[in-house]
């Protein structure tokens, strides 16, 4: 901005975005102080680098409100955990999916959290089971980010919206 640029020679371009051409940095200067405005390098890799004048208090304060808008349109992401059991009931079941389905609709990650229980450590195929069982159900909706591993006494699997 102003003194800080390093350029002899510059493309300069008026407050009203009209191309002024090249000329050198105090010609360029002179013509931003005479306005009362602030001359910014746009692009500093061209060549010869391009300046505009401007306000610079004016640009900064568009510059954030464009930040902030952007701000506004981002989905955040959240990771919803459902936990479930080796040999879980089918009307709870059906309740979990339809959470899972809801969870998803609404491009939110799921974590499915199958714990196991005392000697249920020892039939861990009938977790498998289940967690097989609630990928065929969700496939068409849903793509696994990760494919079902141990932690401790509880299997986890993670599903995103496809």
């Amino acid at each position: 901005m102003n003194e800080d640029i390093r350029a002899a020679q510059v493309r300069l371009i008026d407050q009203d975005g009209e191309m002024q051409g090249v000329m050198s940095i105090r010609d360029a200067l002179h013509r931003a102080y005479a306005s009362g405005l602030d001359l910014l390098e746009i692009s500093p890799n061209a060549e010869p680098p391009v300046v505009k004048i401007l306000d610079f208090g004016k640009f900064k304060y568009e510059q954030q409100k464009k930040k902030n808008e952007a701000k506004k349109k981002q989905k955040v992401i959240e990771i919803k955990e459902i936990k479930v059991r080796p040999n879980i009931d089918e009307n709870d079941y059906q309740v979990k999916l339809r959470a899972m389905k809801m969870f998803i609709d609404e491009g939110d990650k799921v974590k499915v959290t199958l714990r196991f229980r005392g000697r249920e450590m020892a039939h861990q195929e009938l977790g498998v089971k289940v967690l097989e069982r609630i990928r065929t159900d969700m496939d068409t909706q849903t793509k696994v980010e990760q494919m079902p591993r141990m932690e401790n006494r509880q299997m986890v699997m993670v599903l995103t919206p496809r």
